[in-house]
């Protein structure tokens, strides 16, 4: 485990200002390229500075215990966002996203998704949480669904909310 952390904190001071952090725990798929794909579309579209973020893929149990911790919900989701906002260097660190494996590949098997679709959905949806965007009021659904869907498509996602 202490070689798993010291490459982590390795990845983090060598990698460059602007690319996020991405961590795939242990016998996991690798959630390396779908964040580099989506990264890619998200800073396209928040262009007013500099940002990075970690992104990890992790399985239930983890973001079980984590929902627990910070949400007061016993159980697994699919995805986390904890805001950070901190600035150095002139680079934003927007705060981390978890992801459950588990519960993601439930979503896509019962959404009649492909995996790697959810996954981006997902991905993209934790980053727009760190960037401010919120699903608490219906309005703010609509504003940021709509976002997702326009950025889903640059990625060659279909609507994510549109029910087969």
């Amino acid at each position: 485990m202490l070689v798993f952390w010291l490459k982590v904190v390795y990845d983090l001071c060598t990698q460059m200002d602007t690319e996020p952090t991405i961590i795939t725990d242990d016998s996991l798929p690798d959630v390396a390229p779908a964040a580099r794909k989506v990264w890619a579309v998200f800073t396209d579209f928040a262009t007013d500075t500099q940002l990075t973020a970690t992104i990890r893929l992790s399985d239930n149990t983890t973001v079980q215990a984590l929902n627990k911790q910070f949400r007061g919900k016993d159980k697994p989701t699919n995805v986390l966002s904890f805001l950070d906002g901190e600035e150095e260097g002139g680079v934003t660190q927007l705060g981390d996203i978890i992801l459950a494996q588990g519960v993601v590949v439930d979503e896509a098997a019962a959404q009649q998704k492909s995996y790697d679709d959810h996954l981006v959905h997902l991905i993209l949806h934790g980053l727009l949480h760190l960037y401010g965007y919120d699903h608490e009021e219906d309005a703010e659904a609509e504003e940021m669904e709509a976002l997702e869907v326009q950025l889903l498509q640059k990625l060659g996602v279909a609507n994510p909310y549109e029910t087969k």
